[in-house]
C-alpha cells in the first residue's frame, strides 16, 4: 500500500509539475516532466504484466502498459501523465476498496486479546496471555477483553459478544458459566478459572479462520481472469482499426487508456470481500469467496440432528417414582449423587433439581462406571444413578420404558438399595430457532431440507415432523453420512451442517460444510468451508442472504462497467475522445464500479424480519422468564399423575401449591405478555391479527385455571372429593398440554425473531 501511495505521490507530482511548467511558458520542460511521470508508471505496470506471465496469466495490465508506451510513442505526454495517475490511483483506490471490505475480518485479528490479570500470591498481576494455564484464576476488569477460554469464578459476567456471535446486546452468564475468549467486559469487574490456553481458546479458532478467507478463490472473479483472454485481443482489435481506418496513432492510445484497467478486476473481489466482511458481522466465518458464493446458490440443506437441530443438551422433562414414591425425593436422590459426575446427563439431572431449588445432601463413597452410571452412599442408603441392568419384575418399570420409547426420551433409572425408586426422563429439547430458520432458509432458496443422525429412527422422525423437514436418513455411521450427503449433492448444490468430530467426514463431502465452531470440535471446524462462532443455526439464513446479494452485486457492477468501457472505447475509435479525457471518463467508471461493489457492505433486510430495540428487550425478558417457569410447569403433570393416589388432604396440599404457582407466577407472566408483548408483535408484523391465536391460548389457560378454582372451593377443607378426581385430572393434564404448546409456540414464533441469547 505505501509503495503504491509513493507512486501516485509521484505521479501526480509529475503531472502537476508538467501543468505548472506549460502555465508558465516552459513548454518543452513541461513535456519532460510529463513523460518522466509517465515513465515511472510504465516501469511498475511493465512488472505486472510479466508477473502476470510468470503466473501463467494474460492479464488487462498489458493494456495500460500498452497505453503508457503509445502515449510515449505519439508524444502525447499529458495523457501519459494523466494515465500514470489514473494507473496509480487506480491501484490504491482498489487497496482502499478492499481494506475497507475486509475491516470486519480485519478487526478480527486487531482485537486478539494479548495481556490477562492473572492471580499471583492473591494480587492480580499482568502478564501476556500465552503464559496462561487451564486452572489459573484471572481478574476480567470492566472495558477488558476476556483473554482465554474459562469458567465464571465470581460475580456475575455482563458481556457484549459481537466480536463472536455478530449480537448487539451484552449477555450475562453467572457464576459456573462458560464464557469465551474475544468478548468484552461491559459489567462490573469479575473472575474466570481458565480452561484452556489462549492459542486454543475460542477466539483466536476465530482469528485463524478469518486469515483463510480469500476472494480471490470466487468464480465470478475467476471469470475475470478468463475475461481478459478475449478482451485483450478485442482491444487490441479495436485499436488497430482505429489507427488503420484513420491513420492516427492518437485514436489507438485513446482506446487502449479508456480500456485500463478492466471494472471487473475491481468489481468482483470488491464486492466479494465486502461479503466475506459482512458475513463475519453475523458470526459467520467463511474460508474464501469461493465457499460463499457457493452458499448463495444452494438449493439442498443436510442437517445433523443433535447440537444443531436440537440443544445438544439433553434436559429433564419429567420425573416419575414407582408407585408410593415422591418424585421430588428421587429428583434429590439422583442429582445428590450426580453432583459428582461430569456427565451430559448427569449435568442435566443436578440442573433440574437446582432449578427447583432442591437441597442436595453431600453423597460418600461415590464411584462412577462409564457407560452404566453413578452409586454413592446417600444418608446411609445406597443410590444409584443410570441404567438398569437385568431383568426387573413388574408392570411400572415396562411401562415407563415404552412411555419413553413414544416420546423419544432418555431414562435414567434410580435405585435405592437396589429397589427401584423412579425414573428421570431426559429429552434433547428443538432449537427454539430452528423452525424460523428453516423457513428463512427456504425462503433463500432452499428446496429441500433433510435431517442426518445416528439417533434412533423414531426420535428423528418426531423432530423431523415438528420442524416440516423433507426427508430423514437416521441411524446413520459416519461413513454412511458421508454417503447419504455424497448422495444430496448430485442432486443439486449442497450444504451440510454438523457440529461433532463425526460430522468432519460428511462436511468435507457436501458443497459447502457449515460447522457449529460455539462448541464444535477442531476437526469439523477444520474440515468445513464455513464456521459459526455462535451456537446458532440462524446465522446460516443470514449468510446465504448476504451470499446472494453480494454475487448479485458484483455481476451487476462487472456488467455495468464493462458495458461502460466498451462504450467509451467504441467512442474513442470515433475519434471523439482523446487520450487525457480518455483517462478521466475510464476513472469515473471504475470508481462508480466500486462505489458499487462496496454497497455489499451494507446491511440489508434480506430474509430477516427487523425487530426495534425496544420490542427487542421485551422479548428478552420474557424469554428468560420462560425459562424459569418451564421447570414448574412438570409439577402440575406431576400432581395430576398421583391426585387420586394420595389420601384427600396430601392432594389438597399438592392442588393448593400449583394454585399458587399459577397466581403468583403464570398469569401474571401471561397478562403482561398480553398486554405489552403482543401489541409490540403486531407492529413489527404489521398485522393485528396476527397474535389472535395466542390470545386464544391465553383465554383457554385462564378458563382452565378458573376451572381449577372451582374445584377447591368445592373441595374446601377436607380435600378433593372422589367424583371431582376425573374432571380435576383433565383439568391439569389439560392445563399442562396447552401451557407446554403455547410457550413452544411463543418461541418459535416470537422469540426466535431476535438473534442472540437472551441470557441466562
Amino acid at each position: 500500500m505505501r509503495r503504491r501511495l509513493a507512486l501516485l505521490g509521484a505521479t501526480l507530482g509529475a503531472l502537476a509539475a508538467g501543468g505548472l511548467l506549460h502555465w508558465t511558458g516552459a513548454a518543452a520542460a513541461g513535456d519532460a516532466v510529463w513523460a518522466a511521470g509517465t515513465t515511472l508508471a510504465l516501469i511498475p505496470a511493465v512488472w505486472w504484466v510479466v508477473s502476470a506471465l510468470l503466473a501463467g496469466r494474460l492479464g488487462v495490465d498489458a493494456i495500460a502498459a500498452l497505453a503508457l508506451g503509445g502515449a510515449l510513442a505519439v508524444r502525447e505526454y499529458l495523457a501519459g501523465a494523466v494515465i500514470g495517475v489514473m494507473l496509480a490511483g487506480g491501484r490504491v483506490l482498489e487497496d482502499h476498496a478492499l481494506s475497507r471490505a475486509r475491516r470486519d475480518l480485519t478487526a478480527l485479528h486487531e482485537r486478539t486479546p494479548r495481556s490477562a490479570r492473572r492471580y499471583e500470591d492473591g494480587v492480580p498481576r499482568l502478564v501476556p496471555a500465552g503464559d496462561v494455564r487451564p486452572g489459573d484464576r484471572l481478574l476480567v476488569p470492566s472495558g477488558e477483553t476476556v483473554p482465554v477460554d474459562g469458567v465464571v469464578a465470581s460475580g456475575d459476567a455482563l458481556l457484549d459478544e459481537s466480536a463472536l456471535t455478530g449480537e448487539s446486546l451484552p449477555v450475562e452468564h453467572r457464576a459456573g458459566e462458560c464464557v469465551r475468549s474475544g468478548v468484552v467486559n461491559v459489567g462490573q469487574a469479575f473472575d474466570i478459572r481458565a480452561t484452556a490456553t489462549a492459542d486454543a481458546s475460542a477466539y483466536a479458532g476465530v482469528v485463524r479462520l478469518a486469515r483463510e478467507t480469500e476472494a480471490g478463490s470466487a468464480p465470478v472473479v475467476r471469470l475475470a481472469d478468463r475475461f481478459a483472454a478475449w478482451f485483450l485481443p478485442l482491444t487490441l482489435l479495436l485499436a488497430g482499426g482505429a489507427w488503420l481506418a484513420s491513420g492516427d496513432a492518437v485514436r489507438a492510445v485513446a482506446v487502449l487508456v479508456v480500456a485500463t484497467p478492466c471494472p471487473l478486476l475491481l468489481a468482483a473481489p470488491a464486492a466479494i470481500a465486502a461479503g466475506l466482511s459482512r458475513t463475519a458481522r453475523h458470526g459467520v466465518i467463511v474460508k474464501g469467496g469461493g465457499a460463499l458464493e457457493t452458499l448463495g446458490r444452494a438449493r439442498t440443506l443436510v442437517l445433523d440432528k443433535t447440537g444443531t437441530l436440537t440443544e445438544g443438551r439433553p434436559r429433564v422433562v419429567d420425573v416419575v417414582a414407582a408407585p408410593g414414591g415422591d418424585p421430588e425425593r428421587v429428583l434429590r436422590l439422583a442429582a445428590a449423587v450426580d453432583q459428582m459426575s461430569a456427565h451430559v446427563l448427569a449435568a442435566a439431572v443436578v440442573g433440574a433439581a437446582q432449578a427447583r431449588k432442591l437441597d442436595l445432601p453431600e453423597p460418600r463413597e461415590v464411584s462412577e462406571i462409564p457407560g452404566t452410571g453413578t452409586a454413592g452412599l446417600v444418608g446411609g442408603r445406597r443410590v444409584r444413578v443410570g441404567r438398569l441392568d437385568g431383568a426387573r419384575p413388574g408392570g411400572w418399570v415396562a411401562a415407563q420404558r415404552a412411555r419413553a420409547a413414544l416420546d423419544g426420551a432418555i431414562t435414567v433409572w434410580v435405585t435405592v438399595d437396589d429397589e427401584v425408586s423412579g425414573v428421570v426422563l431426559l429429552r434433547d429439547a428443538v432449537r427454539g430457532d430452528a423452525g424460523r430458520t428453516l423457513r428463512r432458509l427456504r425462503a433463500a432458496g432452499i428446496a429441500r431440507v433433510v435431517m442426518l443422525t445416528g439417533d434412533r429412527a423414531e426420535v428423528a422422525e418426531a423432530v423431523a415432523a415438528v420442524l416440516g423437514i423433507d426427508g430423514v436418513l437416521a441411524e446413520r455411521t459416519p461413513l454412511s453420512k458421508v454417503e447419504g450427503v455424497r448422495d444430496e449433492a448430485r442432486r443439486a448444490t449442497t450444504i451440510m451442517v454438523g457440529d461433532g468430530i463425526n460430522d468432519a467426514p460428511a462436511l468435507a463431502a457436501a458443497d459447502v460444510g457449515v460447522a457449529m465452531g460455539a462448541r464444535g470440535t477442531a476437526a469439523s471446524a477444520e474440515a468445513a468451508d464455513v464456521v459459526l462462532t455462535a451456537d446458532r443455526i440462524d446465522p446460516i439464513a443470514d449468510a446465504m442472504d448476504v451470499a446472494r446479494r453480494t454475487r448479485r452485486i458484483a455481476v451487476q457492477s462487472a456488467g455495468a462497467g464493462m458495458g461502460l468501457s466498451l462504450l467509451a472505447m467504441a467512442v474513442a475509435a470515433a475519434g471523439a475522445i482523446v487520450p487525457a479525457a480518455g483517462a478521466v471518463v475510464q476513472e469515473l467508471i471504475d470508481v462508480a464500479v466500486i462505489l458499487n461493489a462496496l454497497r455489499a457492505l451494507r446491511a440489508a433486510r434480506g430474509t430477516r424480519l427487523p425487530v426495534d430495540r425496544p420490542t427487542a428487550d421485551l422479548l428478552r425478558r420474557f424469554e428468560r422468564e420462560h425459562a424459569e417457569l418451564r421447570p414448574p410447569l412438570d409439577m402440575i403433570r406431576a400432581v395430576a399423575d398421583r391426585v387420586g393416589l394420595l389420601p384427600p388432604d396430601e392432594a389438597l396440599a399438592d392442588l393448593r401449591g400449583v394454585r399458587e404457582f399459577l397466581a403468583d407466577e403464570l398469569l401474571p407472566h401471561e397478562h403482561d405478555e398480553e398486554a405489552r408483548l403482543y401489541p409490540a408483535i403486531a407492529r413489527v408484523l404489521r398485522d393485528p391479527e396476527a397474535t389472535v391465536t395466542m390470545s386464544r391460548a391465553h383465554a383457554e389457560i385462564d378458563r382452565l385455571v378458573g376451572r381449577l378454582d372451582r374445584h377447591l372451593r368445592m373441595a374446601g377443607d377436607a380435600g378433593p372429593r372422589p367424583d371431582q378426581l376425573d374432571d380435576l385430572r383433565a383439568c391439569l393434564y389439560g392445563l399442562h398440554a396447552v401451557l407446554t404448546l403455547h410457550f413452544a409456540q411463543e418461541e418459535e414464533a416470537y422469540f426466535s425473531l431476535v438473534t442472540g441469547p437472551a441470557g441466562q
